[in-house]
């Protein structure tokens, strides 16, 4: 088993209609060798992208507000959230799940990742509301590859180094003896998406082995395995830049969920990149 060493790389926030390739080789620059992995946050992505929809907009529907009422309250508060292991913090705040704004961010996953996915206790889909100002969410990028080859063909353009660039996503990736699978779509090849919620619950009753989904590859060839194990440490020397969840983002910055700005992000270092690199022996 290769060993590998890590860099996380700080940078501004990025923000909607940012040149995010720039900024890429603007932060890497003096810090890569050739036959580096750089992972990148699909979340960076999106947002620089405008790959983001402002729920303060949305009309909810009555499954929409079913969902935030009963299923995630009840359901996820009393039975799928005691199933899967979740600690005293994190089921009460699903009893106590907002009505009015979780209904919208539920009617949001309805129209964007369907069903299944909506029933997710968070991060529908890929749908994540972290490290975004006020009512904004970033939607997951269905097209990862391009992102991923342009980053590459940018670093080594500019640059002047061959490295692997992975895109990368927070959401779960289960292990099954040698079957991959996470409960969000289009993770890379070799990594199945499996029913959403059916996925999610299925990995964390059978306690599986978890970690960081790898979305895309460019610039060299990797099996999920490997995949999943850089992305796995770029995940650890990363963090969870304004906070994990969006309630821990709020109560970092001390604002209701729906309150954190833009400036106040901006405030604070973020790490969009990893570089990671195998040990020589």
């Amino acid at each position: 088993m290769p060993r590998y060493s890590a860099l996380a790389v700080a940078t501004s926030y990025w923000k909607p209609n940012e040149n995010y390739l720039c900024k890429i080789t603007g932060a890497l620059e003096g810090k890569l060798l050739d036959g580096d992995f750089v992972v990148v946050s699909e979340k960076a992505i999106a947002i620089a992208t405008g790959c983001i929809v402002n729920e303060a907009l949305i009309v909810p529907s009555r499954n929409a507000k079913f969902i935030a009422k009963f299923w995630m309250r009840v359901v996820w508060g009393y039975g799928l959230g005691v199933l899967c292991g979740f600690g005293m913090r994190l089921l009460r705040r699903l009893r106590e799940y907002p009505i009015e704004s979780g209904s919208r961010h539920k009617q949001v996953a309805l129209e964007y990742t369907g069903l299944l996915d909506a029933l997710m206790f968070g991060s529908e889909g890929g749908i994540d509301g972290s490290n975004l100002a006020y009512s904004y969410v970033s939607l997951p990028l269905y097209n990862a590859d391009i992102f991923a080859q342009k980053i590459h063909r940018h670093i080594q353009e500019e640059l002047g180094k061959d490295v692997c660039v992975i895109l990368a996503d927070t959401d779960k990736t289960f292990r099954f003896c040698s079957f991959y699978f996470t409960p969000r779509p289009n993770p890379m090849h070799g990594i199945h998406s499996l029913g959403g919620v059916i996925g999610y619950v299925l990995g964390r009753v059978l306690d599986l082995k978890r970690g960081s989904t790898p979305l895309a590859v460019a610039g060299g060839f990797l099996l999920a395995r490997e995949a999943l194990t850089i992305t796995n440490i770029a995940d650890r020397v990363r963090g969870p830049g304004s906070g994990a969840t969006v309630w821990d983002m709020a109560s970092r910055f001390h604002v209701e969920v729906d309150g954190v700005s833009w400036e106040m992000l901006d405030s604070i270092s973020h790490k969009p990149l990893v570089v990671v690199r195998k040990k020589s022996h």
